[in-house]
């Protein structure tokens, strides 16, 4: 049994859930970094190429390849990740008045909620256009599945701060 206030427990899980709205976005910043770094750690960072690979691996050192090559020529186009991990902190910033002042919230997290559900249609979609594998597709969505979790938690937890104010 939790013995946590409802306000605690919702002040912990919506603390958690704007941190990860940060993290998510700023590791959109260093792209190019954060591939070269996972291809190291895979054992295939010195590969030129994603040739005579399969799977994750292939991915990841296709997606390095076409960093690179993209970057090299123009260096511009990761401005448009700059601003998709812009877009994730102010998102972040939406979510710091229920954090403050959680009965008054529900508009918030609805809204997030809907986000999190617009999530899977996104990346079933647009997805398969862009020729991104299946599995990605999956990773993809369960920003989505996961990210609606702590905010219906905390829906409920406001069920039981009106009760508590209530009684």
């Amino acid at each position: 049994m939790n013995t946590a206030s409802p306000l605690i427990r919702f002040r912990m899980v919506m603390s958690c859930f704007i941190v990860g709205l940060l993290i998510s976005g700023l590791t959109a910043f260093p792209l190019l970094i954060e591939l070269k770094l996972l291809a190291q750690l895979m054992g295939v960072g010195t590969a030129e190429s994603a040739e005579g690979y399969t799977g994750i691996t292939f991915w990841i050192l296709t997606v390095r390849h076409g960093l690179e090559h993209t970057y090299a020529l123009y260096p511009w186009i990761a401005y448009g990740t700059d601003w998709l991990a812009f877009a994730h902190c102010v998102i972040a910033l939406f979510f710091v008045g229920p954090l403050m002042c959680p009965l008054t919230s529900r508009p918030t997290l609805y809204a997030g909620i809907a986000a999190c559900a617009a999530v899977i249609p996104l990346a079933l979609i647009c997805v398969a256009i862009r020729d991104i594998p299946l599995y990605w597709r999956f990773i993809d969505c369960s920003f989505g599945v996961f990210g609606v979790i702590p905010l219906l938690y905390c829906l409920r937890l406001i069920r039981q701060m009106e009760a508590q104010a209530a009684a």
